[in-house]
């Protein structure tokens, strides 16, 4: 039986990604975020929401571009720091993890991601205490072995080891154990009948 419940997106997992942008005096800044998807606008783009003051927010509207790097389960000590650490806190980004610079935008690239995304800001839409921007991908880099289509797709899930999120303010790891391909589960309903 359902029952009505308060507005919550609970059950609804959401994977964390540390975002990053350089200040004016070339500093990096990063701040944890998951309210981030996909949209399709002829080629692939992305859509990030951020919610209320945040000095990520200001120079990604500053300066109309940021990477977005998979939080694994080895950043996840890092990246809970930044995401409860205020980016006004002068003393946030004394630690820093290892960085290089992106390969198409200024922006800075965590080494321990396993994947990152270098985004350009194409449109944002402003809403009452949010923003989403809607992003072009410029390019994605990602580990070396994560592209290796050799190592079966579950092994490389595991290697990625992505951290996901609920509203409920927990942490949780994403299950490394494939359902099947697109298609399979769905063969049960053979002439909308169950096998």
């Amino acid at each position: 039986m359902k029952i009505s419940v308060g507005i919550t997106n609970d059950f609804c997992p959401q994977t964390l990604f540390l975002y990053g942008t350089y200040k004016e005096d070339g500093t990096p800044d990063f701040g944890l975020f998951c309210w981030f998807s996909y949209h399709w606008d002829g080629e692939m783009g992305v859509m990030a929401c951020i919610g209320g003051n945040k000095l990520t927010k200001d120079l990604i509207r500053k300066n109309g571009m940021f990477s977005a790097n998979l939080v694994s389960q080895k950043m996840l000590p890092l990246a809970d720091y930044y995401g409860t650490t205020s980016g006004y806190d002068k003393n946030k980004m004394n630690i820093l993890p290892g960085i290089m610079k992106g390969k198409e935008l200024n922006v800075p690239i965590i080494l321990e991601s396993p994947v990152s995304f270098e985004l350009q800001v194409k449109q944002e839409i402003h809403m009452n205490d949010g923003d989403i921007f809607l992003c072009k991908i410029c390019n994605v880099m990602m580990e070396e072995e994560l592209n290796n289509n050799e190592i079966p797709l579950e092994e490389r899930v595991k290697l990625a080891a992505p951290v996901i999120t609920v509203s409920s303010e927990t942490y949780f790891t994403v299950a490394e154990k494939s359902l099947g391909h697109w298609g399979e589960p769905g063969k049960q309903y053979k002439n909308n009948e169950i096998k």
